[in-house]
């Protein structure tokens, strides 16, 4: 169901009994009868039916006719109130739709059953689930209109000249379902990695590959709580995780720093000294200082002194020396 069938040339069936819906009682006597059947004849000539001068055509009109005086009311009236009673739920499968209104009908009006006339039915059980559509559509908010009319596979020209959208706004809001369409078989196939897993280990899983909270409560079947509940999880695992690395960092910030000046062996303070005394020959800018002594793997503990009171290192080098 993508299109209205509304220029369709109708059938001719369809046309006569359209036709019995003004019939009066009296056209109807048998002394009106004839001339109410020529009459509606040369109607139908004029909708590209040669009925007049068709004797097929003439006796199929005459049937009609004949059932609509048997029933006593137009097949069209209890045509009309069964297709004006259809809801959406109704329609939502045409053929199973079209099979219950003609076998509703079809005690009374036996010749709709034909598989010509379901064939005809089914096209205006259609054309009334399009309809219904289009009505529930606008009422819907912003986008959501368009996303109904998009899922349902009604095709782009009925969306827009229905809703009075442009085409570009309808391949806007087609991209996004289709990035929509593209997530959820994402989420699919997470899901297939996790079967048999428990909800924990389910919502974990996806938050993990970030799949949205909203997804994860949909297509994983939990509840708010489940995902709450695996939040909380997360942020003490992240916490902790955070706490190590801040450990690691500042055991990796004290090697790198070297030791205090009272655990710098003597050989070794006098070494340090030395290349310090090299490097501030080279620069005596603090950054410049700082970089070319962590080079050199000296105690950060010395560079200090370098870098604030220079003038200290020969105190440090005297006791080094003893």
């Amino acid at each position: 169901m993508t299109t209205s069938d509304a220029t369709e040339k109708k059938p001719l069936w369809l046309l006569i009994e359209e036709n019995f819906l003004e019939l009066s009682s009296q056209d109807l006597s048998e002394e009106n009868r004839e001339p109410t059947i020529q009459r509606i004849a040369g109607e139908l000539d004029n909708t590209g039916y040669n009925v007049s001068r068709h004797g097929g055509h003439m006796i199929q009109l005459r049937g009609a006719i004949d059932e609509r005086c048997k029933v006593g009311r137009p097949l069209m009236k209890d045509f009309n109130d069964a297709i004006a009673a259809l809801t959406l739920e109704d329609v939502a499968d045409p053929i199973l739709a079209t099979a219950k209104l003609v076998r509703d009908l079809g005690e009374a009006w036996p010749k709709l059953q034909g598989s010509e006339r379901k064939a005809d039915v089914l096209r205006i059980v259609e054309k009334t689930k399009l309809d219904l559509l289009i009505t529930k559509a606008k009422g819907l908010p912003g986008d959501e209109s368009i996303r109904l009319l998009i899922e349902e596979e009604v095709a782009s020209e009925v969306i827009t000249n229905a809703l009075g959208i442009t085409g570009e706004k309808l391949e806007q809001v087609n991209a996004e379902v289709e990035k929509e369409r593209a997530e959820r078989a994402r989420v699919e196939t997470l899901l297939e990695a996790v079967e048999g897993k428990s909800n924990e280990e389910k919502v974990k899983h996806l938050f993990a590959n970030n799949v949205s909270e909203k997804l994860i409560i949909e297509m994983a079947e939990v509840d708010q709580g489940a995902v709450d509940g695996v939040k909380k999880a997360i942020e003490a695992e992240l916490k902790e995780k955070q706490r190590l690395e801040e450990e690691a960092a500042a055991r990796k910030k004290e090697e790198a720093a070297g030791p205090p000046l009272e655990e710098i062996p003597p050989d070794q303070m006098l070494e340090y000294i030395e290349a310090i005394r090299e490097i501030l020959e080279f620069s005596d800018k603090e950054k410049d200082i700082r970089v070319m002594c962590e080079q050199s793997a000296i105690p950060t503990s010395l560079v200090d002194i370098a870098v604030s009171e220079p003038e200290k290192l020969d105190e440090l080098e005297k006791e080094a020396e003893g």
